[in-house]
């Protein structure tokens, strides 16, 4: 029977490999999915333009020139939606550099269906709205710090010369809580249960990737501040120096 959160889940599933997308298609179908399925980086834009996607299957290694490490890189920068990487390569750095490019999570070839439904249920599972309080609305703070502003309400990022800056809703989430208290030091897997709102098992790998590309958007400059410091052992530290006031 199908999980009942899945009914309404659509994947897209990105691989050269044509028994693989048909083997994709016809398992999590069964399992109560809406399942698109595309060769190659083309496919996969188009798809994205069309629907509603919950959650990307993509492999790694592509033919037509584009891989699936510059696809995630591509999908990361104007989307939050949940990146499974699809890999044969038994390289450990591969998978490392998917996750820093905002894959969530990654599965090598060759693998059991249940397995790739266990890791999607789970990544979905994942992908829940944060709690109200987080969210912000009206009479939200508005906090600066070094310079930044950041809006709940609006769900902006300004830089100090007063320009947007484009976060992920994870991204901003982890931000707006760290920023909110300067100094706290939070556990990866505090981070993981305030972010979404869940109580859910948290995965290292995906807070350190999103903690590594949100500390490359707000590092920056000639004389970048550390805003954001890793505690070893521990987790992370948001060490700007935050102001408040109600919007």
């Amino acid at each position: 029977m199908a999980d009942p959160t899945s009914r309404s889940a659509h994947l897209l599933v990105v691989d050269d490999d044509q028994r693989i997308r048909q083997m994709l298609i016809r398992y999590f179908e069964e399992e109560g999915y809406h399942v698109s399925a595309v060769a190659d980086g083309r496919g996969m834009r188009d798809a994205l333009q069309r629907n509603a996607i919950d959650i990307v299957l993509l492999d790694l290694i592509l033919g037509g020139g584009e891989d699936g490490l510059m696809l995630a890189r591509e999908i990361r920068t104007g989307s939050d939606v949940p990146i499974i990487m699809l890999t044969g390569r038994g390289d450990v750095v591969d998978r490392i550099v998917g996750l820093e490019m905002g894959a969530d999570d990654y599965i090598a070839k060759p693998f059991h269906l249940r397995e790739v439904l266990a890791r999607v249920r789970t990544v979905l599972r994942r992908q829940h709205p944060v709690p109200v309080q987080l969210v912000g609305g009206e009479g939200a703070e508005v906090i600066r710090f070094n310079g930044w502003t950041l809006d709940p309400q609006e769900r902006r990022l300004l830089n100090p010369e007063g320009t947007d800056v484009a976060l992920t809703t994870g991204e901003f989430n982890i931000l707006l809580v760290m920023a909110k208290y300067p100094g706290r030091v939070y556990s990866r897997d505090t981070l993981m249960n305030l972010t979404r709102g869940r109580n859910y098992e948290a995965f290292d790998r995906a807070i350190d990737a999103q903690i590594s590309r949100l500390r490359k958007k707000i590092e920056v400059g000639h004389n970048p501040a550390a805003l954001i410091r890793s505690v070893r052992g521990v987790g992370y530290v948001f060490t700007g120096h935050s102001s408040a006031r109600t919007g």
